[in-house]
């Protein structure tokens, strides 16, 4: 889907859906600001292990689960993590599009303990639009292991709404907070909304419209609010309400003349739109901060002294990249050893299985090309997909999911953020990025936290550049063989890793080169800015990443690869064995391919692997090495030792090894990712650009390395 107001959760104000919600029971909306456990209150309060990332930004769709409590089922929609309602972004558009029209007949605001200042100015937003408002003041243990304490009751009292105290992240207070909900939900509690004072001259503003407002509106949303809204003048909001109201308020003939003199005045008191819009937003944190210095009390005002101190290192000029660099680089050299010895566990257990499989085969007397085609065609590619892609992964992931789980991801995008303001692109496209490291197409549609249009096109087309875990165990392979084993005298792994680590940082740069390239070309514009939290160090919970990078991430991603590899591998095996004037397919096309193919310095096969490698980037190598062996099915190896010989008799060189790293690095996306780009573009153009600019770099990289290499005499 397109990243658009109704693409991200706004089909939930569809009447027909509305009335499908509420005849299940109560509907209740969860909102807060990014990094207050609002996820995993939704999780807690759901039992569905939504994933909970600690940066901002990350929810941008609508989420929904189910509950039950006194015998009500209540229907949890997770709104996208905003620090406003006022609109400057897609994220805060969603949010108060559907806290506006979404008819929830509660709506959760969770708010931080730590820092529930900055977090109560979302909260008096929220209740300028709804009074049936219930406040969960999340993470109470982190609050005491900080010595902040809040005043949960006086809160309540001055707020006019429920508040209750929670550890979602242990489901204390869960139940309390679900039986606050039900109260109001069910008209046993009324609330009592506290209202932000504003300057006199827009109270006075605000009284003149009210009862026309209310009149037209008659008993939806809040009017005072449509009051501030008409006032302000911003044309989108004001159209949202028209649209989902069914009021235009825009021709009404009785209010218009009123707010337009309304307006008169007050820009006789010097109060323009945009002196309107900053003393609104003044008066709602003048309010909040009077709040949180009656309710709040730090018992340790250095309480975070420790996370700045570790911020001055972890984000400092000097040694914020150099650490960076080596968590990435101690990350790839775990992934790189741990790797092997599972993969070849895996890799008997699918030959085993493949042997018992066969004889059933033959007990059944079934035909040989059936057999040959689903075993050495479809079974042999899921084997070898699961086999070489589960345990790089079941080691990458759980590791990046610990350090999100730590707060270390913002730290990245901070370090990162002044790079991508040079190459003229969004500093969230750092996050992006690092979550194409897991998947190409995830990190697709993590753009969505970019609201800008132009830059968010820019994250998609160049999210490809950094490598995803279907073209690691590729890298990691030709690397082990080509700078291990090639007369190169250093222990173990370190080489390899080092070199895959500087083919991962070539990456980045050619992700900065091609932003800022694009942001001068066909995609120009000028860089918006963005507000990056940085949330404080949480230790981890080991058993819930475990749990998360598992069934979130590894299993979701494997299941993806697999079902696009199967079939895969049935074609392959077509090509490979269908012949035309007794030449396969395959041998066909890999020989038309190979003149253009030695000038980027690979052959025909590997070009011709590179393409049916299409469906997943998994199933490049075991293409390459049916090719060679001219099996008519994908081969396994049993050591990367046997692997490297085949590979070296068929003409392999560290300079072919090197092109087909960089061109693994920089070509086409997969079939998945490609079908997530046509789905968040809504636009085959864009969707052929990014195929086109990775592989055409690639191919031009490729050829320089080559001519250059040559030219030296070296081969």
């Amino acid at each position: 889907m397109g990243l658009s107001v109704q693409s991200v959760g706004m089909k939930l104000n569809n009447p027909v859906n509305l009335k499908l919600l509420h005849r299940d029971g109560f509907v209740v909306a969860l909102a807060g600001n990014p990094n207050v456990g609002k996820s995993t209150v939704f999780n807690g309060l759901t039992g569905l292990k939504q994933h909970t990332g600690n940066w901002p930004g990350k929810t941008v769709t609508n989420a929904m689960g189910k509950t039950v409590f006194q015998d009500n089922t209540f229907t949890l929609v997770d709104i996208p993590g905003t620090y406003s309602i006022l609109s400057n972004s897609v994220e805060e558009q969603v949010a108060r599009n559907y806290i506006c029209f979404g008819h929830s007949d509660v709506t959760i605001v969770v708010t931080d303990a730590t820092c529930l200042e900055r977090n109560l100015n979302l909260v008096m937003q929220i209740m300028e639009i709804t009074g049936f408002v219930v406040v969960c003041v999340n993470l109470m243990d982190e609050a005491k292991k900080k010595k902040i304490r809040v005043d949960v009751k006086a809160l309540e009292q001055r707020l006019g709404v429920p508040v209750v105290g929670t550890s979602a992240r242990s489901n204390q207070g869960l139940d309390l907070l679900m039986d606050k909900v039900w109260k109001v939900a069910s008209g046993q509690i009324k609330t009592n909304p506290a209202a932000v004072s504003y300057p006199k001259g827009i109270e006075q503003a605000v009284e003149s419209l009210d009862v026309i407002v209310q009149k037209a509106l008659g008993k939806g949303l809040q009017s005072r609010w449509v009051c501030l809204k008409l006032l302000e003048g911003d044309d989108s909001i004001i159209q949202d309400i028209c649209e989902h109201t069914g009021v235009n308020l825009v021709h009404n003939d009785e209010l218009m003349p009123v707010l337009e003199r309304a307006k008169r005045e007050l820009k006789l008191q010097g109060i323009d739109s945009e002196t309107f819009r900053d003393l609104i937003v003044s008066s709602i944190m003048k309010k909040a901060e009077e709040m949180a210095h009656t309710c709040v009390l730090y018992e340790n005002r250095n309480y975070n002294i420790i996370d700045r101190k570790v911020d001055k290192i972890v984000t400092s000029r000097i040694y914020g990249i150099p650490i960076m660099l080596a968590l990435l680089g101690f990350i790839f050299w775990l992934t790189v050893t741990g790797a092997n010895y599972p993969s070849e566990l895996l890799a008997s257990g699918f030959a085993w299985l493949e042997d018992k499989l066969s004889n059933l085969f033959i007990i059944l007397n079934a035909p040989l090309w059936l057999h040959d085609m689903l075993i050495f065609g479809m079974y042999r590619t899921l084997a070898w997909v699961v086999s070489v892609m589960l345990p790089p992964m079941a080691i990458f992931f759980p590791l990046f999911t610990l350090l999100e789980d730590l707060g270390y991801l913002p730290r990245i995008a901070f370090n990162l953020d002044n790079f991508f303001q040079k190459a003229c692109a969004h500093g969230k496209q750092a996050l992006t990025m690092c979550m194409g490291f897991g998947c190409n197409a995830a990190g697709v549609v993590g753009c969505r936290i970019i609201d800008s249009p132009r830059e968010r096109l820019i994250a998609i087309i160049t999210n490809n550049f950094v490598p995803c875990n279907g073209r690691f165990p590729t890298l990691i392979a030709i690397a082990t063989i080509f700078f291990s084993f090639t007369g190169v005298k250093l222990i173990g792994t370190i080489l390899p890793t080092v070199v895959i680590t500087l083919f991962i940082l070539f990456g980045i740069m050619m992700t900065l080169f091609v932003s800022k390239l694009l942001s001068k070309t066909i995609l120009k514009g000028v860089p918006s800015s963005f507000t990056l939290e940085l949330p404080p160090y949480r230790s981890p919970q080991l058993g819930k990443i475990l749990v998360r990078s598992v069934m979130d991430r590894t299993l979701f991603v494997l299941g993806r690869a697999v079902s696009v590899a199967i079939p895969a591998g049935l074609i392959i095996w077509g090509m490979a064995n269908i012949d035309i004037a007794g030449v396969s397919v395959l041998n066909h096309c890999a020989g038309f391919l190979d003149p253009f193919a030695r000038l980027i310095g690979m052959d025909g096969f590997i070009l011709m692997a590179f393409i049916l490698g299409l469906p997943a980037n998994e199933i490049v190598l075991p293409i390459i090495l049916m090719c060679y062996t001219q099996q008519g099915h994908m081969m396994k190896y049993e050591s990367l030792e046997q692997l490297a010989g085949l590979l070296t008799s068929n003409g392999w060189t560290v300079l072919t090894a090197i092109c087909v790293m960089l061109f693994s690095l920089m070509h086409f996306p997969c079939g998945t990712t490609l079908w997530t780009i046509r789905k968040e573009t809504l636009s085959t153009k864009w969707t052929i650009v990014s195929f086109l600019i990775p592989t055409i770099i690639g191919i031009v990289i490729c050829f320089a390395v080559t001519t250059i290499a040559r030219l030296l005499g070296w081969k």
